[in-house]
């Protein structure tokens, strides 16, 4: 019934899937369905895309740290869906990174959108308090991908040279970058960074 359209009115947060399932192709899906509500979404109400399905056992760890960055970046509620009693040490770097959890907490409140796609590569991005940009690179392909983000697609002034932070690696990039950013992305995997313009 499409809460998105009226759930601002009575309540913080609404269901814009239905229920996902511990594999890529669900966890993709409940994605994609999610972004197309991604102008619904601001502070004090939020899409819902369903619960984190991170430490459940049904994904690769590539793909539960892409379903983490997509949540993230989509500012969607981060509700475990796993045993918390039972934590592996690698679901709780996922799910404890929190320069990741703070994109997804960032105060301006606005969601990312899904800016391009060439085949199975995509690129999402959305603006982030204090001039910064949450840029996400999704490699959906089971093959090594090299993909690159046009800051006309990120919303960027052409001639804005930026610092990358990557989020995973927790590092900023020694390169600075200027119109586009170039990666390469694992099959079935992410790069994650915020960049912020070099005054």
């Amino acid at each position: 019934m499409h809460p998105a359209l009226w759930g601002a009115r009575v309540g913080n947060s609404w269901r814009t899937s239905n229920d996902i399932s511990d594999n890529w192709n669900s966890m993709l899906t409940r994605a994609d369905m999610n972004e197309v509500y991604a102008d619904y979404a601001r502070p004090g109400g939020w899409n819902d895309p369903d619960m984190l399905e991170v430490g459940n056992g049904g994904m690769k760890h590539d793909e539960y740290i892409t379903h983490f960055s997509l949540w993230a970046i989509s500012k969607a509620p981060l509700l475990l869906g796993c045993d918390v009693r039972n934590l592996t040490k690698e679901t709780m770097d996922i799910i404890t990174n929190k320069e990741v959890i703070a994109v997804d907490q960032d105060p301006l409140g606005v969601q990312a959108k899904k800016v391009r796609m060439i085949g199975n590569n995509e690129i999402w991005a959305g603006p982030l308090s204090n001039y910064k940009t949450a840029l996400l690179f999704v490699n959906r392909s089971p093959d090594v991908a090299k993909i690159t983000a046009f800051w006309d697609d990120i919303g960027l002034p052409e001639k804005t040279e930026v610092q990358a932070r990557d989020l995973w690696q927790h590092t900023t990039l020694e390169e600075t970058f200027k119109g586009q950013m170039t990666v390469s992305v694992n099959r079935h995997a992410c790069l994650m960074f915020v960049l912020t313009p070099i005054a």
